[in-house]
């Protein structure tokens, strides 16, 4: 008896830890998309304006970006509209 609580415990025990694992893999994944696509919109509106976004709004609203406010945290500084903006993506706690 004792046992069989003791192996039901430990198969919780790593069912837990791949489920935390695969969400960290995710989380990753997302990032690094939500980058790729900052990225890409800036350089598309920079292609096609001739300038460098103003702001992060600018790129929702005329670019399409969109990405889970409640996940990330974009920092988006411009230092003049022919310099490349200064991007800082930060994760937001569970």
């Amino acid at each position: 008896m004792l046992l069989s609580v003791g192996v039901f415990l430990v198969i919780v025990f790593v069912f837990l830890q791949g489920i935390s694992s695969i969400s960290e893999g995710t989380r990753k994944r997302q990032r690094e998309s939500l980058e790729n696509a900052i990225m890409r919109s800036v350089t598309h509106c920079y292609a096609v304006e001739g300038a460098y976004p103003a702001d992060l709004e600018y790129l929702k609203s005329r670019y399409g970006l969109t990405y889970d406010e409640t996940l990330f945290f974009v920092d988006y500084r411009t230092i003049g509209s022919n310099i490349l903006p200064d991007i800082t993506i930060i994760e937001k706690e569970e």
